[in-house]
């Protein structure tokens, strides 16, 4: 038992902090892929592909850095699965493959969405994408648009046409080539696929490894909870949510959290929080060695402390003394007929 743990400390102690400056460096991959792909925009499906078109090294560039900064997220994943495993035999080791594959579907769905992107971006400047919307169709439904929004609302949107109407079918249609652009591109269902089964991959994930980590005392429940949470945000919403933790779990593995690693990393072995009920009973209870009880024992002097931490001879505080049974000196008085007589009291008037 004691050889097992020295070796799981030596192990952590060794990979700790390359496993702390890899999360970091993915979770900065992470920030500057969001910032560079940022400048990727649009109103309209149309607007977006002429951007991509344009920016189409940025495009390449953030798409792989993205990929990148997933795969480095592999490494604290693996070892805060690993860490935990090490120290429960309740934990399913074979689930290890869905701690590593979700970070690399991710990585994957980055790749392929960014060559998808200038895929389509291509086939739509150069006017290979057709439109599938009639005229018929588009016009009823800008018709339904500008009754809904109010004709001053409808003119200030279009407004580069000959007239508000012309603009919106105009607009409507190159929008629909632009969508049918997107999604005859060859790698847009791959693409998609790798990216859901990475939302659901890094939901497990973090959930799975974050309730273990916590409750063998390798995250504080605060973090614990937070990791559980971010999961669902990355199944849900945005999966770059996520670095908010990973921020986080690279201080810890590198050491520069204000309070330090929780218990567990330094014992080797599960260092379970206490509930609330027990510390509440820790600081009840005088034989679970509570500082506060210890410091009432120490203010007391020696021998002369009873049971109750007050002094000898002086009763606690709130606790009035009871009236003896027997007289002072064991006499007794002329009514007590051979028994204890009790001591009378004088009345105040």
């Amino acid at each position: 038992m004691k050889d097992r743990k020295q070796g799981v400390l030596a192990w952590e102690s060794r990979w700790s902090v390359p496993v702390g400056l890899l999360t970091l460096a993915g979770v900065a991959a992470t920030i500057i892929s969001l910032i560079l792909l940022s400048g990727i925009n649009g109103e309209n499906s149309a607007e977006l592909l002429v951007s991509a078109h344009e920016k189409a090294s940025t495009v390449t560039a953030g798409s792989l850095i993205e990929a990148l900064g997933f795969l480095f997220l592999i490494a604290p994943l693996y070892f805060l699965f690993r860490a935990a495993f090490k120290r429960s035999d309740r934990i399913r080791g074979q689930l290890v493959g869905v701690i590593i594959v979700a970070p690399l579907f991710f990585a994957l769905s980055a790749v392929l969405t960014g060559i998808s992107l200038h895929e389509a971006s291509t086939a739509y400047v150069h006017g290979e994408a057709k439109s599938t919307k009639t005229i018929a169709k588009a016009t009823e439904e800008c018709k339904e648009e500008q009754e809904e929004k109010g004709t001053q609302s409808f003119a200030e949107k279009y407004e580069d046409g000959p007239t508000p109407l012309k603009d919106c079918v105009t607009t409507e249609r190159k929008d629909n080539e632009a969508s049918n652009a997107r999604g005859e591109a060859g790698l847009t269902a791959p693409a998609t696929g790798f990216e859901l089964a990475g939302r659901i991959g890094l939901a497990f994930a973090l959930g799975y490894t974050c309730l273990w980590a916590m409750r063998v005392g390798l995250l504080s429940r605060f973090w614990g909870s937070l990791g559980i949470a971010f999961g669902v945000v990355a199944l849900l919403l945005v999966p770059q949510f996520t670095v908010i933790f990973f921020i986080y779990f690279g201080l810890l593995c590198i050491g520069k959290l204000p309070r330090g690693k929780p218990p567990a990393w330094e014992a080797g072995v599960a260092v379970p929080w206490p509930s609330p009920g027990e510390r509440i009973a820790r600081q009840m209870d005088p034989k679970d060695g509570s500082a506060e009880w210890d410091d009432q024992r120490e203010g007391a002097s020696g021998s002369d402390a009873d049971e109750s931490g007050a002094p000898a001879g002086e009763l606690p505080e709130g606790v009035e003394a009871p009236e003896p049974t027997e007289a002072p000196n064991g006499d007794e008085g002329p009514d007590s007929g051979g028994g204890p007589q009790r001591r009378k009291r004088k009345r105040r008037s």
